[in-house]
């Protein structure tokens, strides 16, 4: 029988975001694509350094030693590289012991059509465009910043936090603050206090994260491998729709911070994530140096056809 992935929290990363190869990606785009085949091969055999995703991936892979009678994660390597070129990707994993045996190699066609045909949970990549189709396709991606200094530090658990509104939550109450302002958008929220807030595009993900949670714990018998946290720029009386939202949904975070307007970073710097998610450039920005970042491209909506006359 096949196997079924349905059941798993799949992540699909890019080889660009697994391994370091911006010198790789600076020669495919001054001397072309003739110029990063040669190289490939030619260094096939040495091993590439570590990218930003190399962190979170082996962080998730260590869930799958904690029992040994079923699987919580599976990682797909997804790069548009041909099969020719990827030896040394191939070998990589393997010299850094990492559980992938699944990938998708699309010879330069777009990455995104393959995504729900893995059932992906989350896709990570640099490349801006696969992200924004990925997300555009229902699927939960975010474009990775270059790693911090620290972001290869060991840590005890898996740590992952979460902007809310566009990212856990939709982005139906962001709209209504950007459009109309804070009034506009506290009324909302306060005579929408009951209502739970739309799923948003990580909602899926947060949800398999807290399954794992719950069906898992850690050797020590004592505490969850994994940690969640929501940094949000909400405050009172925006904050009351969603705890209300996540209580309906059965999800606990762990720790939350209803930040009001206040920066984020210092409160991620001690929090210290594998990853956190954010929509807006001027978090990732102020976060990137200190944690590793993934920025979440709204989904485009595609223009409406034309009527007829």
């Amino acid at each position: 029988m096949p196997v079924s992935l349905d059941n798993l929290l799949v992540v699909g990363i890019s080889s660009r975001a697994l391994f370091d190869l911006e010198a790789e990606e600076a020669i495919f785009r001054t001397q072309g694509l003739e110029a990063y085949r040669r190289h490939q091969i030619e260094n096939e055999n040495e091993i590439l350094k570590l990218g930003a995703g190399f962190a979170l991936v082996r962080a998730l892979l260590k869930l799958n030693v904690l029992t040994h009678n079923r699987r919580f994660v599976e990682v797909v390597i997804m790069s548009r590289n041909s099969s020719e070129t990827s030896m040394r990707i191939f070998n990589s994993i393997k010299h850094y012991d990492l559980d992938i045996t699944r990938a998708v190699l699309s010879g330069g066609s777009s990455l995104a059509p393959y995504l729900k045909a893995f059932n992906v949970s989350l896709f990570l990549s640099l490349h801006e465009d696969d992200v924004q189709a990925a997300i555009d396709s229902g699927v939960a991606a975010a474009r990775l910043y270059q790693k911090p200094e620290n972001a290869l530090e060991e840590l005890d658990q898996i740590r992952i936090a979460f902007d809310g509104d566009a990212v856990i939550f939709s982005d139906e109450s962001e709209k209504i603050f950007q459009t109309q302002g804070i009034e506009a958008f506290e009324n909302h929220e306060r005579e929408n206090a009951l209502k739970p807030l739309p799923e948003g595009p990580f909602a899926r993900l947060l949800k398999a994260l807290s399954y794992i949670q719950n069906n898992l714990t850690s050797p020590d018998g004592r505490s969850a491998p994994i940690r969640t946290a929501l940094v949000t720029a909400r405050s009172s009386p925006a904050h009351e729709r969603v705890i209300r939202t996540l209580r309906a949904w059965d999800v606990a975070i762990d720790e939350t911070f209803f930040m009001g307007g206040v920066a984020k970073s210092d409160v991620l710097a001690a929090f210290k994530p594998h990853i956190f998610f954010d929509d807006q450039p001027g978090h990732c920005d102020r976060a990137a140096p200190l944690v590793q970042t993934g920025l979440v491209p709204l989904k485009q909506v595609p223009p409406a056809a034309p009527g007829h006359s």
